[in-house]
């Protein structure tokens, strides 16, 4: 848990000139008595391709911090014109407000600002240099983004847990233990099933190939057959239908010969399943 907790901050006189001063208005908290100062810093990011033109534009030692909430008012200069890209002046940049306790950073909140002309010709048709008396920078204050850091304080017990952990025992790991070496037994065993399933796939087909000589006659022939049972005398025809259904009996009959002579294909979809 955090020994200082960032309550709220205040951005005063936005929309501004450039030229103008930042003031920030911060409210924290501190849940214990501190050994040390606390470090608030405002950098000024100068351009988006590049960090070397990023700028501090101050920095302040607050302390003693009492216990309880505090409030005290931040206020930086400008940024410096000559260390900023013309072609970075206008346009939309942020600010990075942090705070650190013995250098180590635990709280950054960042605001976009918008850097335009209040001439409207001006920004119909901006020139290569800017005018900078007529720049006026809007900070984005309803929309800040705050990062928060996990950092020993004063005492060990505050410490946050290392991580990643050490592992010193990952060195002395066998190469076959080694990550990616389960996958490749996976594979080796994959290729077996498939080879096996192949096997028992030529298995099948030779004992179906093997069965068409007993299992009787297949196909168009089946239904031949069974025509030729339909197509009995006159008087055996009308002596089952007296009988209540022999002739359905007889035609679910030949029915599940069909299906016996097929009874090895759900043997054929486990195969293919592996």
């Amino acid at each position: 848990m955090s020994v200082v907790s960032l309550l709220n901050v205040k951005v005063n006189n936005n929309p501004a000139p450039f030229t103008a001063p930042y003031e920030f208005e911060i409210t924290f908290e501190c849940l214990e008595q501190l050994q040390k100062d606390l470090e608030w810093k405002l950098t000024y990011v100068g351009s988006a391709t590049s960090n070397e033109y990023d700028q501090e534009l101050d920095s302040v030692l607050v302390g003693p911090i009492p216990v309880g909430v505090n409030k005290f008012l931040f206020r930086a200069d400008a940024p410096d014109l000559s260390r900023i890209p013309n072609s970075e002046i206008i346009g939309v940049t942020v600010i990075l407000l942090s705070c650190s306790y013995e250098d180590r950073e635990f709280v950054r909140v960042g605001y976009y600002v918008n850097n335009e002309y209040t001439d409207e010709a001006l920004q119909a048709e901006p020139p290569a240099k800017p005018v900078i008396e007529k720049v006026r920078r809007h900070i984005l204050a309803e929309k800040p983004r705050v990062t928060r850091f996990a950092i020993k304080w004063d005492s060990e017990e505050s410490a946050p847990p290392e991580f990643p952990p050490d592992q010193p025992e990952a060195d002395l790991v066998a190469d076959g233990d080694q990550y990616g070496a389960d996958e490749e037994e996976d594979d080796e065993e994959e290729e077996e099933e498939g080879e096996g399933a192949a096997v028992a796939a030529n298995g099948e087909d030779a004992e179906m190939a093997g069965a068409e000589d007993t299992a009787g006659p297949a196909g168009d022939d089946a239904s031949e057959e069974i025509d030729i049972e339909d197509s009995e005398g006159e008087e055996e025809e009308e002596e089952e239908g007296e009988e209540g259904g022999d002739d359905d009996m007889e035609m679910d009959e030949g029915e599940a010969g069909e299906q016996k002579q097929g009874q090895h294909a759900p043997v054929g979809a486990d195969v293919m399943v592996h």
